[in-house]
């Protein structure tokens, strides 16, 4: 490795750990102001509405599936086939596999057609949802960072958490106790922040509710609020789509079709008309798929221009503009091995220790080893929950964006995020994060999650991820060098524009 290389890694792990130092006390001045005024008359205690750590309870009360993970006989698993992890080292979880079996017997239940399911109104679907932070101080253990301030990764999770709560309060069937539908999340199609703040001794308030269907597939608009100065203002929005799937997550299964009532639930369900044309001509016009425009074509010209070394008649000298970075020095990868956390005792999953999640971040090629401590991060089907993925996604990429723009960077939006494939537990997830595009103060970050399989030594891509974030200076600009790092630049400039425009 070269001296030059070292310095630029060592210098890219310095902004890093520079953006890291306590910088708190701003943000502990304004813990104090909004400390008496941050919690709200609705979040009393032995109020009925639902707490947001109740979420996860009330959807496996409503599938019916076990996240007790005991450990089987090894010779019953090789002989059933059911290892399907190199890493889970024998252990299955025996009561998780008789809770799925007992969902099979729900495919009877399912309807052979949509026009088979009474339709619902918008208000049949309405969940609130509450996260005390103000009136339960005890809570900020989990979501407050060393600095005061919010993890908008744990905010990811309970909004996944409620999408598919509000999706599953649509499809509610009283004649049955356990629901046949296995619905996950398919997309997060936008998310916009209505504030930069993000108060961490306010109470903050979850609503949403179903706003468009397909036949299968199920859109749920969610807002949240936080309660400060005798009142609640908004702090973001989110749309994320749903899919139904069988009780055994093989096929697609029917959900109910929507019964818009008045003009305002008409305009949300056209939106939702909307939305979908659009992600069909985004998938269509992909720089996976087709050509760049002519005017795209245009704009890597120019970067290719601006970088070639007058002084030598060759395509492939290149110099790096003032206050650039080149686009191969501005990744960030992590590891993250999918442990199962084990629960012999029979306690409720929220009574045991945390278990420990082995981390490996790497930056260029510095190699950084973590130890996480989180809780139990499987979703109702034993697979990885998918917002914690949507969490170790967010705070890669805004640790890049960190590193970047060497300042705090805020959150701007989340943008198109796509759900492939499944992560199963004992998987070797790896992520990578890429500033892909540079604007004025906004930073473009693109994260990619792969699986890989030690065995067959294949990659299998699980996630695409899309965050925008604005730094309190001007960041340099992200520079690509190759025709695929160039798509990436237009790819992350196609991201900024629809977060600007919208």
């Amino acid at each position: 490795m070269s001296e030059h290389q070292l310095d630029r890694e060592w210098s890219t792990t310095s902004k890093l750990m520079t953006c890291l130092r306590p910088c708190a006390s701003l943000t502990s001045r304004r813990l104090l102001c909004a400390e008496a005024k941050g919690t709200a008359p609705d979040m009393a205690e032995g109020n009925p509405l639902l707490h947001v750590s109740n979420v996860r309870n009330r959807l496996r009360e409503i599938v019916g599936a076990s996240t007790n993970w005991r450990y089987a006989n090894i010779s019953t698993i090789k002989r059933k086939g059911i290892l399907k992890s190199p890493l889970l080292f024998g252990s299955i979880s025996t009561d998780h596999q008789q809770a799925m079996s007992e969902r099979v017997s729900l495919s009877s239940a399912l309807a052979r057609s949509q026009s088979e399911l009474p339709a619902r109104s918008m208000k049949d679907s309405l969940v609130e949802v509450h996260l005390p932070l103000g009136s339960q101080p005890q809570l900020r253990e989990k979501y407050l960072t060393f600095h005061n301030t919010v993890r908008f990764g744990r905010i990811l999770e309970d909004l996944d958490s409620l999408a598919v709560l509000i999706s599953y309060a649509h499809t509610y069937n009283p004649a049955l106790k356990r629901s046949p539908l296995s619905i996950v999340t398919a997309l997060v199609d936008k998310i916009d922040m209505r504030q930069q703040a993000i108060y961490p001794a306010c109470d903050i308030k979850f609503t949403g509710h179903v706003t468009w269907v397909g036949k299968t597939s199920i859109e749920a608009k969610m807002h949240m609020t936080q309660y400060r100065n005798g009142a609640y203002s908004p702090v973001l929005d989110a749309t994320f789509v749903m899919v139904a799937r069988d009780p055994e997550n093989k096929r697609a299964a029917f959900v109910n079709p929507l019964s818009p009532e008045g003009p305002e639930e008409e305009e949300l369900f056209r939106q939702g008309e909307v939305n979908k044309s659009r992600r069909v001509e985004l998938s269509t016009a992909s720089l996976l798929k087709a050509a760049p425009t002519a005017e795209e074509r245009n704009i890597v010209h120019g970067l290719f221009l601006n970088t070639l070394d007058t002084k030598t008649v060759s395509f492939r000298g290149r110099l790096l503009p003032p206050d650039s970075v080149w686009m191969e020095d501005a990744k960030l990868k992590g590891l993250e091995i999918c442990h199962p956390q084990v629960n012999t005792s029979g306690e409720p999953l929220e009574r045991l220790q945390p278990k420990h999640v082995d981390t490996v971040c790497v930056c260029v090629c510095v190699c950084v080893c973590v130890c996480a401590r989180v809780f139990q991060e499987r979703n109702i089907f034993n697979r990885i929950f998918g917002g914690f993925l949507m969490r170790k996604a967010y705070e890669l990429g805004w640790a890049n964006a960190c590193a970047f723009g060497g300042g705090r960077p805020g959150l701007v939006a989340v943008d198109d995020i796509l759900f492939q494939k499944p992560v199963e537990i004992g998987s070797l997830l790896l992520l990578s994060s890429q500033v892909c595009y540079t604007e004025g103060k906004h930073i473009q970050v693109r994260v990619h999650s792969e699986v890989f399989d030690p065995l067959t030594r294949q990659h299998n891509t699980t996630n695409v991820f899309h965050f925008t974030f604005a730094s309190d200076r001007r960041v340099p600009d992200v520079v690509p060098r190759t025709y695929g790092e160039s798509m990436l630049y237009l790819d992350g400039k196609r991201h900024f524009n629809h977060t600007v425009a919208h």
